[in-house]
């Protein structure tokens, strides 16, 4: 099915100015970017485009996301909720910036200026590892795997790996859980190790998925 079938655009309930809200999710990891409004024609475009339309209230007019910055959102997929009054686009946000403010998220203003708007586990898990790389913490494992390279690391994933094979045949759910979350942790250690991007292996499924 197509974006432009994908959605009954007379169906959707808006307010009593004629807009319903719309939430912009990252299709790879789920972070959530932005909210914005729509209307019944900003939708349609949307529909026709593949490219996100929004209205802005302060302008009274449609709005083409990234039109001007070049940050634009191509859409993957709209749903609406069970009242028919709130919009979720799946979009690629084009340059990583949904925020006017240059930040990759709206939803970026927290106390700790560190944390950033969340994502999938195995992404947050990546983001610790990576920052493990970049700042060293003594006595962290994560740290003692990356100072001991490739060859701790693989033969790490290649223990991992038999464990996995093992909890299966004895037909453990939890057991094949624990292992497999084992599999995954070294496996992203690995990733962070060659500079290889946990986004680049999520598009690589997407496209496979495709």
């Amino acid at each position: 099915m197509s974006l432009s079938q994908a959605i009954p655009v007379d169906k959707i309930c808006y307010n009593e100015k004629g807009l319903v809200p719309a939430i912009a999710q990252d299709y790879l990891d789920g972070t959530v970017l932005m909210m914005a409004w729509m209307n019944r024609e900003s939708l349609q475009k949307t529909l026709e485009t593949a490219e996100a339309w929004y209205w802005s209230r302060s302008r009274q007019e449609l709005w083409h996301k990234g039109a001007t910055s070049g940050h634009i959102q191509k859409v993957q997929s709209i749903r609406y909720d069970c009242d028919s009054d709130a919009l979720l686009l799946t979009i690629q946000q084009v340059g990583d910036i949904a925020c006017h403010t240059g930040e990759r998220s709206c939803f970026h203003q927290v106390e700790n200026k560190k944390d950033t708007p969340p994502a999938d586990m195995l992404s947050e898990v990546f983001k610790v590892i990576c920052d493990r790389k970049q700042n060293p913490i003594e006595g962290s494992y994560t740290g003692q795997l990356f100072e001991q390279g490739d060859n701790k690391i693989l033969k790490k994933i290649g223990e991992e790996s038999a464990e996995v094979v093992m909890a299966c045949k004895d037909d453990e759910p939890d057991e094949i859980a624990s292992e497999v979350a084992d599999l995954f942790y070294h496996t992203l250690v690995a990733l962070a190790h060659h500079n290889v991007d946990l986004r680049d292996v999520y598009r690589k499924l997407a496209q496979r998925r495709k």
